[in-house]
This record gives structure tokens, C-alpha cells and sequence, in this order.
């Protein structure tokens, strides 16, 4: 050291001394800094153990019937799979565009980094590169950067080389391909090459083509910049690139690359987000299941989370069944909006009449919530009537227009909303859900959130009582208007013009032409009791008004209520509880949920009971209110039903059964202010009816769902049939007529078999 030191001293001259003590105290410094970050001295380094162990949030994933997927809930949308499912495409386009050393280094590409310190800060090449390899790379993604400058910059830099060095002790040079591809961003909150793939080509990983394996590898370099939704030019040029070097490297024959660089850049894009693709109000009710059934789940499962444990949720949801449901939906209610609007003109409620606009912006959220910060009437209205760039969304599409938000409420409370349920009769297993028109822009789901008076859909309910309680299906009530003084002179009538004071309907008559008058009767010589415990022993749990108005439908009921009720008619006399979700797994395929099936379920009524209402309800269908089933849509299939319209055409009905399943459809709107403008546009048979007709007849037509509209109901027992042969209708005699004023309703007490 001595002899060092001397030889040191005697340098000359003097200034080259002292360079060569700085160079020497800058190396040493150099050497404690780096020595300091390896220690942990700015900041912890993983450890081998925790880099053995490495784990990703994982999106749960939602599957339809077929195992199809439909739908994700995440975070960050993150499908981690096993390298092996890689295809060799995908590896080879990464290290020929990204790190062409990767195989002739161990972490750190010294010669790539020298050519980056020369070119970058010697003679200012900004195109000269990063040179981090695809390791480095792994552990930024992994161990994000702190995002300061300067000394914090070269930090992470070092943190990342060291942790890099550390992998590739750990882990063969395929498995950190796999770790990469499994962690980084490819944007549009995508994270690994499964989810990209599905996002962006609707197909797995392990079956991505050369040339899409190459437009996602080439997004890495600017996912923003290069994503081939936003920027397909820019982004097929770039996957050219990626060929181009995948050719250079010998991972293509230079023939097959320029063949593949002339193939167009083709997406199948499927954003898996809330609002967008198949089912979103059936999604979304799935979500809400499946976090209340979290929330309740004892012990060391409750550490599960919905948004990154990777569930694996399989529900009941037939894709092609909802496909047609939905596309269905779209051409009826455009249709219908048109007619609605084009009924009510000018005198339509949202346009002129200033007390229900009044109300309707009062009653809105937007202006509650101005309400509750303190502002006046005055005050909320020239914040609301302020005019901004606005999206306002129609039939026809959206458009970007200068609008308010009291533009928005009155365009928007315009429109007609649906909801529509087709479920498995004898499982209850959902097959179909529409909750609404669009989800983005109206999320109240009209079928699990939602009750509505169901007007004549409940009539098959009161008529099932009164069977059960030994009235005979061949009895005769007149149809003849009521005036009940003990109900404030309540009288129900019927719709239409048709004079039918003289006449006399079979139950089954006036089930099949929905006689208001004689269903009233009927629930009167049945006893509202009784048909308030006939509805609860068909699943019906929702409250029920415990008065004549009963039998017309004015309890208001939900759609999946509806639709299990009446699978009993097809389902050994037994309702179902519509269900959605079939089972659920871990990300490593345990299972933690299984649906079962309800058990030991008692008859809800006699198989008597059941073959006459299914006789009656097919009438309803081959030659009542719901006949144009068969005039209007030539559907040839075994069906029964029910339509339904409520009071001043607020809600339109229809109920349909076939032997396999049940579809039940709404239509109205979100206000209960507004109602159809008549009852030619606004009853059951034309604005619920062809949800389903248009909907089964697609079925029929399509040659995998064929087999579900091509069941048999069966043939009545000789029993019922014989209980069913009578005059449908019987006209008064005359000496009745003589002395009876049709113009004059009769005037009476209403009374019930009970005494009340």
C-alpha cells in the first residue's frame, strides 16, 4: 500500500494526479452506492422466496351454459396462464421485437447498455433504446418504480438489474417469458396475453394466429400509441415490424413474413366491461349474488375477493337463447318507441305538460342532489338548464351534441323499457335475461329490481283457486257489469266495445278473451283467501292487496315471480325459483358454490287443476287475446299464455309456456306517470307479445336451439277433456233480456264464500 501510495505521489504532472484521484474516489463511491442499494439501503429487494411465490390479482371470470366466457369483474383485467399455453408465436415475436439477446444473457445485456450509454448520452441519440432486457422488464412490472428523477431513477434502475439477476437464478428462461407475459400491460386495462387475446381477438392465447400474436407484442412498446382499436394503421404497421424481426431472427421464413404482412389487421374486440358486450343486467345481477354470497361466507374464505381472486363464476345463461333474446328486443322496441311517440305527437307528456315535467326533473337524482347541498328551486334550475358537450344516446345511436342536463332527463324520460325472463320450467335455471333497453344508459334492471301490477297475467292464478275449490270449468258467469256498493260503487268493466251484457262465459271462454267482469266473479265465488293462498303456494311472495280489485291484477309482482308460477303448469304442478348461477371455483378449479335444487317441493295444486289450465291457457293462445301467436307470427309450436295490460295502459304483459320453458315479458316506462297513449299500442298482445313471438321464432329457425320449441304438452287425461266440453259462451234467453237494461250496470254487495 505504501509502495501505491508513493508511486501515487510521484505522478506527473500534478493535474493528472488529482484526475486520477477523483476517477478513483468516484469509482469507490460508485461501488458504496451500488453496494448500498443491493443491501436494501434505498429501498427493500425481493427476496428468492418471495420471487418463488410471485402472485397476480386475477379478474374472476363469468361463464355462460356453453362454458363460453361472457364477462369479467376486476380491477385490472389480469387471466394468468401456464407458459406451456403460450404458443412458441407469441414467445418468438417478443424476443425478436423486444430483447434479441435474451437467450446469450443472464439478466442484464452488458453490450446493450454500453451501447445506450455511448449513443444516448455521448451523441444524443434518443432512438438508441432503453436496453433493459425482457427481465428487467418483469421486475419493473413487478415492482413498480417509485417515479422519481434523478438519483431515484438510478435506483430503480439498479433495484431492477439485481432483481432481474435473481430471476434468472430462479426460473428457467421460458418461465420468466411466461412470468412477462402474464404481467404486462397491453392496455385498454388488459393485463397479460390471455386477457389481451380474448379482448382482442375473442379467442385464447393458445390459439392466437402468427400475425395477431405479433399486433399484441407490437403494442408493448406504446400500448396507447399502437392499440389496434384506436390506431389500426399505425398499429398494422408496427405488427409488420414485429414480423419483420421475427424473419431477422430466424423465427419466420422471410417468404411466410411478407405473406403475413399483407393479411389485413382483423379485430374481434370484446371489452368484457360493465356496459358493454352480452347480458350486462343479467352480469350485473350475477355481481351483486356473488358479493352478497362472499360477504356471508365464513372463516378463511372470507379473504376471497370478487375483483382479484380469479373466481370462476358458471351460470345458467343459454348464449344463444340471450343473443336472439337481445337482437329481438332491439328491432321490437324501436319499432314500438317509433309508433308510441308517433301516437302521443305533440301532446306527448314530456313536451308539454309543464306539472308532470316539473315533477319528473324534482323527483330526478341530479336534482335531489343539488337540493340536498342547500340550493333554492331557482338556483337548481339554472345549474341543471347549463348547456355543456353531451352524449344523448337513441335508437339510431349516439350523438355528441351542446345539451343540458334537463335535456338529458326529458330526452331520456321518453322511452318505452322492457324487461324479458325465459327460464328452464322444470329447473328454473335462467336462459335468457333483458333487464332493459341499454344498460349504459339505464341501469335499473326491470327484472330483479322491479315489481309491476301485472294486471290479467295473475287472472290463470285466481282461476287455479277457483278450480281448486270445486268450481266447474263448464260453469257459466255472466259478463255483465257490476256496480258493488259496499266498494264504493267500484265497477270493473271490460275492454273493447263488444255488448256483452247478455252474455254468459265458460271459465275457460273468459280466461281465453280476458273477461274482467267474469274473473272478478270468479275470485268472488272463490274467496280472496283462498286466491292469496293459491298465489303463495306458487311462489308468489310478494304483497298482494286483499281486495276484489285482486282478480285484475293490480298486486304488483316481479318478473322472476311471475315466471316461476307459471312453470308450475308444465312442472308437475310445482313452481321453480328462477336461479342464475350454477357453481363457482377457485382459480385452481375447487369448487366452493354448487346450486341445488330445491327439494321434497309439494304440488301447488291437482294434476286435474293443472291439465285444465294448460287446456285453458293453450285457448288463450290458438284463439284469444294472445291468437296472433299463430295469425301474426305463424309460430306452429305447442304454447299457452297470458297477455296482461294494467290500468291507463301503464304496463303491458305477456306470459308464455311452453313445454320447456317459461318467457315472461314487460313493457312500460321508468315513469308511472306516463302510459301508453292507447290501448291499440299499449295492450299485452301488441307491445309484450312479440318479445316472445319474435324471439321463439328465431329459435325455431335456428338449428342448435330448434330442439327447445319442438317439445309436446301431452294430451289432457279423457277426464278433462270431458270437463272441458261445453258452450264456450251462452247468450241470456229472452224473457232475461227483455227485462234487462244493457246500459245499466246491475247493483249489488260484493261478497266472498267466506261471509265478507
Amino acid at each position: 500500500m505504501k509502495k501505491l501510495i508513493r508511486a501515487f505521489r510521484s505522478v506527473r504532472p500534478p493535474w493528472f494526479r488529482y484526475l486520477l484521484a477523483s476517477l478513483l474516489t468516484g469509482v469507490v463511491l460508485m461501488a458504496l452506492f451500488i453496494g448500498s442499494v443491493y443491501a436494501g439501503l434505498w429501498g427493500r429487494l425481493p427476496g428468492k422466496s418471495e420471487l418463488r411465490d410471485i402472485r397476480h390479482d386475477r379478474a374472476s371470470e363469468v361463464y355462460a351454459a356453453d362454458s363460453s366466457l361472457i364477462g369479467k369483474y376486476y380491477l385490472a383485467d389480469r387471466q394468468p396462464i401456464a407458459v406451456d399455453d403460450i404458443p412458441d408465436c407469441v414467445l418468438e415475436a417478443l424476443v425478436a421485437i423486444e430483447d434479441e439477446r435474451f437467450y446469450r444473457h443472464s439478466g442484464i445485456d452488458y453490450p446493450s447498455l454500453l451501447r445506450v450509454f455511448f449513443k444516448t448520452l455521448l451523441m444524443g441519440d434518443s432512438g438508441a433504446g432503453g436496453g433493459s432486457t425482457l427481465s428487467q422488464q418483469l421486475a419493473k412490472n413487478l415492482y413498480p418504480r417509485s417515479g422519481g428523477g434523478g438519483p431515484g431513477l438510478v435506483v430503480d434502475k439498479l433495484k431492477e438489474m439485481f432483481t432481474a439477476r435473481r430471476l434468472e437464478r430462479i426460473y428457467s428462461k421460458k418461465e420468466i417469458l411466461g412470468l412477462y407475459l402474464n404481467t404486462v400491460s397491453f392496455g385498454d386495462n388488459s393485463f397479460g396475453i390471455e386477457s389481451a387475446s380474448q379482448k382482442f381477438f375473442g379467442v385464447p392465447a393458445e390459439e392466437l394466429r402468427t400475425e395477431e400474436a405479433a399486433t399484441l407484442i407490437g403494442m408493448l412498446k406504446a400500448t396507447h400509441s399502437y392499440n389496434p382499436r384506436l390506431f389500426p394503421e399505425r398499429s398494422l404497421e408496427r405488427r409488420n415490424l414485429v414480423l419483420d424481426a421475427m424473419a431477422r431472427n430466424e423465427y419466420l421464413e422471410r417468404e411466410r413474413a411478407d405473406s403475413l404482412q399483407a393479411l389485413p389487421l382483423e379485430l374481434d374486440y370484446n371489452p368484457y366491461s360493465a356496459n358493454e358486450g352480452m347480458a350486462p343486467y343479467f352480469r350485473e345481477t350475477v355481481r351483486r349474488e356473488v358479493a352478497n354470497w362472499l360477504k356471508d361466507r365464513p372463516g378463511a374464505d372470507s379473504a376471497l375477493n370478487l375483483y382479484t381472486s380469479g373466481l370462476r363464476i358458471y351460470t345458467t345463461l343459454n348464449p344463444g337463447m340471450q343473443r336472439l333474446a337481445e337482437s329481438s328486443m332491439r328491432e321490437h322496441m324501436q319499432s314500438l318507441q317509433a309508433d308510441f311517440e308517433e301516437a302521443y305527437g305533440n301532446r306527448a307528456p314530456w313536451k308539454n305538460n309543464r306539472k308532470f315535467i316539473d315533477r319528473y326533473i324534482r323527483q330526478s337524482p341530479p336534482y335531489r342532489k343539488l337540493a340536498s347541498s342547500g340550493l333554492g328551486h331557482e338556483d337548481i334550475l339554472d345549474s341543471l338548464g347549463q348547456k355543456r358537450p353531451m352524449v344523448l344516446a337513441d335508437w339510431g345511436g349516439e350523438t355528441e351534441t351542446e345539451a343540458s342536463t334537463l335535456d338529458s332527463l326529458m330526452h331520456y324520460a321518453r322511452f318505452l323499457n322492457t324487461g324479458s325472463l325465459a327460464i328452464d320450467s322444470r329447473s328454473g335455471a335462467v336462459l335468457s335475461w333483458i333487464g332493459g333497453i341499454n344498460f349504459k344508459y339505464f341501469k335499473y334492471d326491470h327484472i330483479s329490481q322491479s315489481r309491476r301490477q301485472v294486471g290479467s297475467t295473475f287472472k290463470p292464478i285466481v282461476y287455479t283457486a277457483a278450480l281448486e275449490s270445486g268450481i266447474d270449468p263448464c260453469q257459466h258467469f255472466s259478463a255483465r257489469e257490476v256496480r258493488y256498493e259496499n266498494l264504493e260503487d267500484w265497477t270493473p268493466s271490460n275492454s273493447g266495445d263488444k255488448d256483452e251484457a247478455y252474455l254468459n262465459y265458460s271459465m275457460q271462454a273468459a280466461l281465453q278473451n280476458s273477461v274482467n267482469t267474469v274473473a272478478v266473479k270468479v275470485l268472488e265465488q272463490t274467496g280472496i283467501p283462498q286466491v292469496v293462498a293459491q298465489a303463495r303456494a306458487m311462489g308468489i311472495d310478494a304483497p298482494l292487496p286483499e281486495k276484489p280489485s285482486l282478480a285484475l291484477g293490480t298486486g304488483s309482482i316481479g318478473i322472476p315471480e311471475l315466471a316461476g308460477a307459471y312453470a308450475s303448469f308444465v312442472n308437475q304442478s310445482r313452481p321453480v325459483t328462477p336461479y342464475l348461477i350454477e357453481r363457482i371455483t377457485d382459480r385452481e378449479g375447487n369448487v366452493l358454490y354448487r346450486h341445488e335444487p330445491e327439494k321434497d317441493l309439494q304440488p301447488a295444486y291437482s294434476e286435474r287443476t293443472r291439465q285444465l289450465m294448460l287446456e285453458m291457457l293453450q285457448a288463450v293462445v290458438d284463439g284469444g287475446t294472445a291468437s296472433r301467436i299463430r295469425s301474426t307470427y305463424g309460430l306452429r309450436g305447442d304454447i299457452a299464455g297470458k297477455t296482461g295490460t294494467t290500468q291507463n295502459n301503464k304496463d303491458a304483459w305477456f306470459a308464455a309456456i311452453t313445454p320447456r320453458m317459461v318467457h315472461v315479458s314487460w313493457v312500460g316506462l321508468e315513469s308511472h306517470e306516463i302510459g301508453f297513449p292507447n290501448t291499440r299500442i299499449g295492450q299485452g298482445a301488441n307491445a309484450a307479445l312479440p318479445l316472445f313471438a319474435q324471439w321463439y321464432g328465431e329459435l325455431a329457425r335456428d338449428p342448435d336451439l330448434r330442439e327447445w320449441t319442438t317439445q309436446r304438452f301431452g294430451d289432457p287425461s279423457s277426464e278433462v277433456a270431458g270437463l272441458l266440453d261445453c258452450e264456450p259462451v251462452k247468450r241470456d234467453g229472452f224473457f232475461k233480456r227483455l227485462f234487462t237494461n244493457p246500459d245499466k250496470a246491475k247493483t249489488r254487495k260484493f261478497k266472498d264464500n267466506n261471509g265478507n
